[in-house]
């Protein structure tokens, strides 16, 4: 076993191999900074040692920075935390070395690893190898120099593309760019790394410092409308995201000042950005994400995953071609089972569509197509069940139905297949109700389109075994999904979460308050795009099927809009048919339908609930909060309900299902951020003004009036330790 930590090892040509390992991914944490500065020294001060070669172990060499000390920066407010790398490190130890520096590098080198190589006086890579610099997706900038030496290497525009699109490249392409000076097979990269330091040090290769070049920047004028252009695309695609700005004002000032001025730019910057609301939101949604692969009882007890193989997947329409494209895309074989030929050849299709639509927006390669293709078999009947590892139930939201074919695959598979069902609303208790096989029965909740979703949402009953959790946890790793495991009830985590989200948009506008107007405050808020467009996208028969068990369920404190049917009785569908809210033209933007607003008024004229007949006036942050809120206060039954493993679960969720903006952090974090008791407050007053739609939890009012954050794990309640 190799130790943590970082060694030097002399050879007897004169080259120091300084090499560091910090497993899984060579994260650059304090000790091993440390470490580095100490080796370099040591390296530099001996005479037996003529130049240096730095590398990571494990077949990597850095995913960057520790990001655990931002997080420890959010906690203690105190930006101080911060090591400075950039100057002490990268500048003066690394840079400016009497001696030549050459990093050697496999595997990824990605945000500070890439930014330390640059440092370096050449680099050598292996194939396969990925660069970049993603710091934006946490809400900063690079900070160790990065902003200042990728523009002189590769060139401006592919800089700026790489740091604002946070998008990776392979070694293969850092060659052609100039950001690697040679590319070798692994097993020959040392050897080569310490051949070209030596070359270096008797000047038989050249001695670069990255930061002092200036043959890639082009003019100044051309490299200021670059900049500019830059600016105006980050404002439109990334209006909430300051880290984009900050970062081209660094780029320009090192541009306009030097290299130097830029890096002492950027770490005062650095500091700033690391301290804002929106790194600590992107920060704890990226930590949110790696916690729900543990789950206690399940993760922690010892089990190891079966092979899952072979899945049957039953239903072809949307959602389930949409599952079979995940699966066969992820070398799994598929058995998608339909009632009739017709039906049958239309889910065929459907798969085959998605996979060629991967093709046409660059997601998989044209000669891959087959391959993927030939791991699908369609059937009429379950002949082909006896060897299934896995059955994913995805028909229409019925109960005798998907209580039928649960008896049916119970008999039709093998006694260890996983009976798993992708219904979004309906108690699993219920549809798996006549089948002695309580133990297998779990839900697999794929949101639409299930092949590009990221959101696999597991539910558990109380039966369910550890092991059939696992294993879907697996298979949802496998195809690329983020797995979190919820308890079992009406809506699950999300539905139920956000259930109040679109019945607090039609309250409002049954309140007299403009549905486009919603839609924009909204989408200003961060997400995609606002409720009523999204009814007119996800097609008004979802809305009004959920809708209903959803109002059923929580039937104490749901909002009843006549809005959807009107505009079904008026024949809009929505995006189905080009008509809903918004006008759909193909090659065209959605565009306001100003023929709604009668159907809108008639909706007011039926709920009856403006104060006096009048219109209520609100705020676009009102907007905001009477649609959020809710969300909010159902969250708190869901976290005292324990129907989630722990608060940071529903923020990926939330993130991950709904699309609310991963800068906020996710629901609770940014009800923490706001101030459970404000919301209370704020719910409170509504309630009295507008029913019970608004009324706050108990779990809410405890936590405003203790002031505790909605966050903070709370003692198990009976209910949650039958869910989880």
């Amino acid at each position: 076993m190799m130790e943590r930590g970082v060694t030097l090892e002399v050879g007897n040509d004169g080259v120091a191999i300084i090499a560091f390992y910090n497993p899984p991914v060579n994260a650059l944490a304090i000790p091993i900074l440390d470490g580095l500065q100490e080796k370099f020294a040591e390296a530099v001060r001996r005479d037996d040692v003529k130049a240096i070669v730095l590398t990571g172990k494990g077949g990597k060499f850095s995913a960057g920075f520790d990001i655990n000390v931002f997080e420890k920066v959010h906690q203690t407010g105190d930006a101080s935390v911060m090591p400075d790398v950039s100057i002490s490190l990268v500048v003066n130890t690394i840079e400016d070395c009497k001696k030549p520096i050459v990093a050697a590098v496999e595997g990824l080198a990605l945000g500070g690893g890439l930014e330390v190589a640059m440092g370096c006086h050449a680099r050598i890579a292996a194939p396969g190898a990925q660069l970049g610099l993603p710091e934006l997706t946490l809400g900063v900038i690079p900070g160790l120099g990065g902003t200042q030496r990728l523009p002189r290497l590769v060139g401006l525009p592919k800089a700026i593309e790489i740091m604002l699109l946070s998008k990776p490249i392979m070694s293969e392409e850092g060659k052609k760019l100039g950001l690697v000076d040679a590319l070798v097979a692994s097993e020959e990269l040392l050897k080569v790394s310490r051949q070209w330091a030596l070359d270096i040090a008797n000047m038989r290769k050249p001695w670069v410092r990255s930061l002092h070049r200036t043959d890639k920047i082009g003019s100044l004028s051309e490299a200021r409308n670059l900049i500019n252009i830059a600016r105006q695309h980050a404002r439109k695609t990334a209006p909430n995201m300051p880290q984009h700005q900050v970062c081209l004002d660094t780029i320009e000032v090192g541009i306009f000042q030097g290299g130097y001025s830029g890096v002492l730019q950027e770490k005062k910057v650095f500091n700033d950005v690391v301290s804002s609301d929106t790194s600590k939101g992107l920060v704890h949604a990226f930590f949110s994400q790696r916690a729900t692969s543990k789950v206690p009882n399940v993760t922690d007890v010892g089990l190891k995953p079966r092979h899952v193989k072979k899945v049957a997947v039953i239903g072809g329409g949307l959602m389930g071609s949409g599952i079979a494209t995940a699966l066969i895309l992820s070398n799994i074989f598929v058995v998608l089972k339909e009632v009739n030929s017709e039906y049958l050849l239309k889910g065929l299709k459907s798969v085959e569509a998605n996979v060629r639509g991967l093709v046409t927006k660059g997601k998989l390669t044209q000669d891959k197509v087959q391959k993927t293709l030939s791991m699908l078999k369609g059937v009429l009947d379950y002949s082909e069940f006896k060897d299934v590892d896995m059955v994913i139930e995805a028909v229409i939201e019925s109960v005798p139905l998907k209580q039928k074919i649960f008896s049916e695959i119970e008999k039709a598979c093998p006694a260890h297949c996983i009976l798993a069902t992708n219904t979004s609303t309906i108690d699993l208790n219920i549809v798996g109700e006549k089948t002695s096989s309580q133990d297998r029965i779990v839900g697999a909740h794929f949101f639409s389109p299930a092949h590009v979703m990221p959101l696999l949402e597991i539910v558990r009953t109380e039966k369910t075994s550890a092991q059939v959790i696992l294993d879907l946890m697996t298979v949802g790793k496998i195809i690329k999904k983020v797995p979190v495991v919820v308890g079992n009830c009406a809506g699950f985590a999300v539905n139920r979460t956000f259930f109040p989200y679109s019945q607090g948009a039609h309250l409002l506008v049954n309140l007299g308050v403009d549905v486009f107007r919603i839609d924009r405050a909204i989408s200003s808020f961060g997400l995609p795009m606002g409720p009523f467009q999204l009814q007119d996208v996800a097609g008004y028969g979802v809305a009004m099927a959920a809708g209903k068990v959803l109002a059923n369920a929580f039937s104490d404190r749901s909002f009843t809009s006549p809005l959807v049917e009107l505009l079904l009785k008026n024949g809009r569908n929505g995006k189905n048919n080009g008509k809903g809210y918004y006008i759909y033209e193909r090659g065209s933007k959605p565009k306001p339908d100003p023929s709604v607003l009668p159907i809108i008024e008639e909706s007011r004229r039926l709920t009856n609930i403006m104060p006096g007949g009048k219109p209520i006036s609100v705020t676009d942050q009102e907007i905001v909060e009477m649609i959020l809120f809710p969300v909010v206060n159902e969250a708190c039954r869901v976290l005292d309900e324990g129907v989630v493993v722990r608060a940071s679960d529903l923020d990926t969720a939330s993130v991950l299902g709904m699309s609310f903006p991963s800068f906020r952090g996710g629901i609770v974090f940014w009800a923490d951020t706001v101030g459970p008791n404000q919301i209370y407050a704020s719910l409170k007053k509504w309630s009295k003004l507008y029913g019970k739609f608004f009324e706050p939890s108990r779990f809410l009012e405890e936590r405003a009036t203790r002031g505790i954050p909605l966050s903070a794990p709370s003692s198990p309640s009976p209910t949650s330790k039958s869910r989880l």
